[in-house]
């Protein structure tokens, strides 16, 4: 699955805009005196937005993300509004200042006016990463003071800022403050603990301006004060805790590690999954479709795959991490969300790999690394199971034997399902193939990605074009006669023509694929010498990318789906 499909849409007429306006993108600064100074005040956002006055109320500052320090500038434009923010800064005259700041999100500028000479700006479209935005500008011969910015773009999401800097000649006002790094935080202590959660405190450290909490040495969450509540995790288990202290400056060394065990809980149980299902992917990211929490996904699905799991330094361990970007308040909200869904009887999993994914699974370390993480996520969210979306390889072997680990801790309610690509499912021979086969008898559903491959060989070894329902039709008739059982095959397909690259066919194709393996009827001109009104149903992506199109979709295949034999 594609984590970054449209990322890149340019909106209409802003190119053009930007390059008529004389707007460049990065620029080089020359090699700073020894006297210079950043003039600009409260570069960071450590003291708030101090020094900045931000158009509309639009600014506000984040404890995440960051680049530097513990805050960051967050504008969001708003009708009219392009989230401008703003400082008079003090300079001297002719003279030359390197102006330069972090930043991400849409479409964010840097700039300067009142320069007496030639006003400058740059921009980026921006991203889900920090980029650096650096210009240079010359005050004129009158010139004490500039007016420095950096706003996003009208009807654009939010963007970030952090660190900026107008590095020249000390224009009278000094130059901010350097910080120097804190101390390590002490008395780091547990306190409460459920099946799910530990509580810890420990000491303020002198000029702090945030914290950092590691778990088991890798690092979870971020925060400003001197407590905060560790959730997600497995019940009956050790953790061990550390906390640094952050400013501008860097990062502290670690705390002394206090260790803290869960208490015991469990999986209050997996609802069971209905004969036919709808099954879609929740994205965990922004990516230009529609944002949405788990309760706003349509009660049409019935197996909701969460994307994605990320992989750690560890070979085979997975973790998740909640994306800011889908708006929940908390972990405990996102949990909260997914007891729901499986009380009105929805399977909620989590899936492993996407288009940019990679799980490596190629021992025995790894598959029981992959089974004993996998089974704590399954723990401390609620998920159902697990979703194996892995496009860059596997190896059946090992793969089988951490989904068989898995099973033995999690039992018979376990979800799984499979998301290979048309490439994976050709023949048996196939590694994919041959891990769906292995695992048969715990497999769910396999719904392979009918988008994004060109034209393939059906079953009857003819070439079908992609998009049809021959396409369809011909290329699950390998899977159901290649050994999995009807009810463990499904037909994945885009939600819109924005949820892939290629492959996105009118739900009604999909009807048609569908009621030519179940009852043998709207058939093109393959037809399967059976049928198979077993067939589990169909899947997209995603879940998001239907809510932008006003859930057509999922309204127009989902009731067929439910109605099948």
């Amino acid at each position: 699955m594609d984590r970054t499909t449209r990322r890149r849409r340019w909106l209409g007429g802003l190119l053009a805009l930007a390059v008529g306006a004389g707007l460049g993108l990065t620029g080089g600064a020359g090699t700073a005196l020894a006297a210079d100074v950043n003039n600009a005040k409260n570069a960071g956002f450590e003291s708030g937005l101090t020094n900045w006055t931000c158009s509309g109320g639009s600014g506000a500052v984040v404890s995440s993300p960051v680049h530097g320090g513990a805050s960051a500038l967050r504008g969001t434009p708003s009708g009219q509004d392009n989230a401008k923010c703003s400082q008079t800064v003090p300079v001297k005259p002719n003279s030359t200042y390197s102006l330069s700041a972090w930043v991400q999100g849409s479409y964010v500028y840097l700039g300067a006016s009142g320069t007496g000479t030639t006003d400058v700006s740059v921009w980026t479209p921006g991203g889900s990463g920090w980029s650096r935005l650096s210009t240079t500008f010359t005050t004129g011969a009158g010139t004490t003071s500039v007016t420095v910015h950096t706003h996003g773009w009208y009807g654009q999401p939010a963007y970030f800022a952090d660190d900026i800097s107008v590095f020249g000649p000390d224009g009278g006002g000094g130059g901010d403050p350097d910080p120097v790094v804190p101390p390590a935080p002490g008395g780091l202590t547990a306190g409460a603990v459920t099946s799910s959660s530990v509580a810890l405190s420990w000491s303020g450290s002198s000029g702090a301006t945030g914290y950092h909490v590691y778990r088991n040495g890798t690092r979870v969450q971020s925060v400003t004060g001197t407590s905060t509540t560790e959730t997600g995790l497995a019940a009956s288990t050790s953790y061990q805790f550390q906390v640094s202290a952050t400013n501008a400056a860097g990062e502290s060394a670690r705390s002394a590690a206090v260790t803290a065990t869960t208490s015991g809980g469990g999986n209050p149980g997996n609802p069971s999954v209905p004969k036919h299902v709808l099954t879609g992917y929740w994205q965990n990211f922004d990516n230009g479709a529609t944002v949405q929490k788990l309760r706003d996904v349509s009660s049409q699905y019935d197996i909701i795959a969460v994307s994605f799991a990320d992989s750690t330094a560890t070979a085979g361990q997975i973790v998740f991490n909640l994306d800011p970007a889908v708006g929940y308040g908390s972990v405990d909200e996102f949990k909260s969300d997914i007891a729901a869904k499986k009380s009105a009887g929805k399977s909620v999993i989590l899936s492993v790999g996407g288009e940019r994914g990679n799980v490596t699974i190629n021992s025995d370390a790894s598959a029981t690394a992959f089974a004993d993480s996998a089974y704590a996520l399954m723990q401390g969210y609620g998920f159902s199971g697990i979703d194996i979306d892995l496009e860059h390889g596997i190896n059946s072997v090992y793969l089988t034997k951490a989904l068989r680990q898995l099973s033995q801790k999690a039992g018979s309610s376990l979800v799984l399902t499979m998301a290979p690509q048309t490439i994976d499912m050709q023949n048996t021979g196939t590694e994919y193939f041959k891990t769906a086969l292995a695992v048969k008898d715990i497999l769910t559903v396999v719904n392979m990605q009918y988008y994004n491959s060109g034209s393939m060989l059906g079953c009857d070894q003819k070439v079908y074009s992609q998009g049809s329902v021959d396409f369809l039709t011909a290329l699950a008739c390998i899977q159901l006669e290649g050994g999995l059982d009807p009810s463990q095959v499904g037909i994945g397909v885009p939600a819109s023509t924005r949820g892939a690259g290629s492959g996105y066919v009118d739900p009604q194709i999909v009807k048609n694929a569908l009621d030519c393996l179940t009852r043998g009827t709207n058939c093109g001109s393959f037809k399967p010498s059976r049928t198979y009104p077993a067939l589990r149903g169909a899947m997209t992506w995603s879940t998001n990318w239907d809510a932008t199109a006003g859930n057509a979709w999922s309204n127009a295949v989902g009731p067929h789906v439910h109605n099948l034999p």
